[in-house]
């Protein structure tokens, strides 16, 4: 693992944000946001010629491209989200107006699924705009896209089927896009990602359905039953079932194969889904109760399995960083005694400390948390993919407090 330092070109920290010249890639252009390299980037036409380059030449490297034209959302947002967040906001204020406690108690789940996600992520913590992303497209593009369609099956086919084969097959299968999103943008590294990103994607989609479901419910005073059965009893149903999904893609990013290789999870999380509503839709009936009781064993068998896996993992990823703490140091010409220290939750809360405000605080909890992504991109046999690691050491040279200490390369 002791390879030569990353050949990143510095960011051109005296330069406005715009488009430049790719540092890494001669026949693009790439944003500079002001203050690092972003993964945005954008063909060049015609590509420059293949001679050596002159001083002229060279000093047009820092030309901003004229055609090309600034990335409009932030990073937790993108253009499906953003189109699905109005038609969802709307249904939201309206059933707001109809039933007010509705979107009062669907906030309650997010309190206690949402802090396990985090401490899930705690080893090698995702950027906070990508978490969101996730939970953003598993509540507008995954809830919007079910609503539509949910409604037309049952419309046509009735409540069971919509139930047991249509909701399944589109929930599972929007919001496992909310993972393949992360993919798309380098984010995900390995399996903890992967179910990381699931949790948040079901977590969103849960949040929008419980508050069509609350509504229901006190419309048809049976509130008290609905809420306890989903808030408090199974708050952690949706991201479970899409955790097979993400633990199948993680397990493919790690492996190096393509996603074509992850069908088993999105397999394994409709099926899952369709055998917990399928138990639901029979309940009524004897047969169905005896249904429902072994449901609901299996549902509880899953959620302590996944825990104990999930503590197992975390396990062998801090052995991981662990291990790989000294490498990281010496191929980002880093302060070994610090990487150690900020690659363990103990070690940083530490160093956090020591910090005299909350800006110094934050820049700790940045830089930790690219050292983290740094050494996972590095775990592998092959050299790291250029474009990520440069926008990594980036993000650390900006983070490091006090040049010396932690400097990158």
């Amino acid at each position: 693992m002791n390879r030569p330092p990353p050949t990143t070109p510095p960011p051109p920290t005296s330069h406005p944000a715009a488009w430049y010249a790719d540092p890494w890639d001669p026949t693009a252009w790439r944003w500079y946001d002001g203050s690092q390299w972003t993964g945005h980037t954008a063909a060049r036409t015609p590509p420059p010629p293949t001679t050596a380059p002159t001083a002229a030449t060279a000093a047009s490297r820092t030309l901003v491209a004229p055609d090309e034209k600034k990335p409009r959302l932030p990073s937790f947002l993108s253009p499906p989200v953003l189109i699905t967040a109005i038609p969802t906001v709307i249904l939201l204020f309206i059933a707001a107006v109809i039933e007010p406690v509705s979107i009062a108690l669907a906030l309650i789940p997010p309190l206690i699924v949402g802090p396990t996600l985090l401490w899930m992520d705690r080893v090698e913590p995702e950027p906070w705009s990508s978490r969101l992303h996730a939970f953003l497209w598993g509540a507008c593009v995954a809830g919007l896209v079910a609503i539509i369609i949910n409604s037309i099956v049952a419309a046509l086919g009735g409540e069971i089927l919509a139930a047991v084969v249509s909701a399944p097959i589109v929930e599972e299968s929007m919001k496992v896009l909310a993972i393949i999103w992360a993919v798309r943008r380098r984010e995900v590294d390995g399996i903890m990602d992967g179910l990381v990103y699931a949790g948040f994607a079901g977590l969103g989609f849960a949040t929008v359905e419980n508050v069509s479901y609350f509504a229901i419910a006190e419309s048809e005073g049976v509130l008290t039953e609905t809420f306890v059965g989903r808030a408090l009893l199974t708050p952690f149903a949706h991201p479970l079932f899409t955790a097979w999904a993400g633990l199948a893609i993680g397990w493919a990013i790690a492996n190096r194969k393509s996603l074509h290789h992850a069908w088993w999870g999105l397999a394994l999380a409709i099926l899952s889904h369709a055998f917990w509503n399928g138990s639901l839709s029979f309940a009524e009936s004897e047969t169905g109760m005896i249904v429902m009781v072994v449901a609901l064993l299996a549902f509880v068998g899953l959620f302590v399995a996944t825990i104990v896996a999930v503590i197992l993992l975390r396990r062998r990823d801090q052995a991981r960083l662990n291990a790989l703490g000294p490498s990281i140091a010496a191929r980002y010409q880093l302060d070994a005694t610090r990487v150690a220290s900020l690659l363990t939750p103990a070690g940083r809360k530490a160093v956090r400390a020591q910090a005299s405000d909350r800006a110094g605080r934050r820049a700790v909890t940045r830089e930790a948390a690219t050292i983290a992504r740094l050494a996972a991109l590095n775990d592998i046999s092959s050299p790291p993919d250029p474009i990520a690691e440069a926008r990594l050491v980036s993000v650390l040279r900006d983070a490091v407090p006090e040049p010396g200490t932690t400097a990158a390369s």
